[in-house]
């Protein structure tokens, strides 16, 4: 099933944006938001620093999402939905592709955990020994496997509507492997997989299992590494963990989608360069604004990570 990941082995590295907002958005607001991003200002910031991918949150635990789905709106019953009209990710597949610059989606592995109503409907709970966002609750080991089977087709139906726009996955929270998705009966990682890969077979996949480092590959139903790491930044063994690409993934910002620069822009360009250098890829978080402005502290890190990399190769 593992796609080919040459052509992001050879982007080396690439940005990612949350994009989201408060719970108790309403739907209106939520619109006026996602109506508001500027995606060509957006994918023209990028071009300027020859970013060669992007990853873009579809939606997080808010319950709020930048592109409709008519299967999620179906088992939730929300009227008006959390789903916004405007299908923001196809906007950025336009405005990104003029650019040559590919797009891959970012979603958790779970249902919104400050949406009471999706998480019932989609029948999620919280597992394990983490705590509920709220604090309530009881730790479960259970496989959830209705929920999993409702959030794949979830998935599939956003990977049908793009397509090949879309040319990868970043799937977060995958805390649970073992009571969730190692049954060899479905659903399991392999069918997870075949949901995001559903409207493009060669899609990328990874599933994040939380901060870890060395960094390693949770399952072979993954094509890379999710690579979630923050204070500690690990040597590159090599293009290659347990037949996935190797990738990193951290924030330029003190915390993730957030604050001010907490690198300088020569040390975030000397550690891209040495990882891809081993044959790793690196991806940097950044913030962005409402209307999709990258900030210009963050552009001129990125400026240096580009000249870096140009040089390299």
């Amino acid at each position: 099933m593992q796609a080919n990941t040459e052509w992001f082995h050879q982007a080396g590295w690439g940005v990612f944006f949350h994009y989201l907002t408060e719970p108790a958005a309403s739907a209106a607001a939520w619109n006026r938001r996602v109506n508001g991003f500027d995606t060509e200002h957006f994918a023209g910031q990028l071009a300027e620093v020859h970013a060669p991918y992007c990853f873009f949150t579809i939606g997080q635990n808010s319950g709020h999402f930048c592109a409709p789905n008519a299967v999620y709106d179906g088992y939730v019953g929300r009227v008006p939905s959390l789903c916004s009209e405007r299908d923001l990710i196809a906007d950025l597949y336009t405005a990104l592709a003029a650019h040559g610059i590919s797009l891959l989606v970012y979603l958790p592995s779970g249902a919104p955990a400050w949406d009471k109503q999706a998480m019932d409907r989609l029948d999620w709970r919280w597992g394990l020994d983490i705590p509920w966002p709220d604090g309530g609750g009881k730790p479960t080991n259970e496989r959830l496997a209705l929920f999993q089977e409702r959030w794949e087709k979830v998935i599939a139906e956003w990977s049908l509507r793009w397509g090949d726009k879309v040319r990868g996955w970043w799937f977060d929270g995958c805390y649970f492997a073992d009571a969730m998705y190692r049954s060899p009966e479905p659903p399991n990682f392999y069918t997870f997989a075949a949901a995001a890969k559903a409207g493009n077979p060669q899609s990328l996949v990874a599933f994040n299992p939380g901060v870890f480092t060395p960094v390693f590959s949770l399952t072979p139903a993954e094509d890379y590494t999710a690579g979630e790491i923050a204070e500690a930044f690990p040597t590159c063994p090599g293009r290659w963990v347990s037949g996935a690409q190797y990738h990193v993934l951290s924030y330029l910002g003190e915390r993730w989608s957030g604050g001010e620069p907490r690198f300088t822009s020569e040390l975030a360009a000397a550690y891209t360069s040495y990882l891809c250098s081993r044959g790793g890829v690196m991806t940097w978080d950044l913030p962005i604004a409402e209307d999709g402005t990258i900030a210009p502290q963050y552009m001129r890190q990125l400026a240096a990570i580009d000249q870096a990399m140009t040089k390299q190769h």
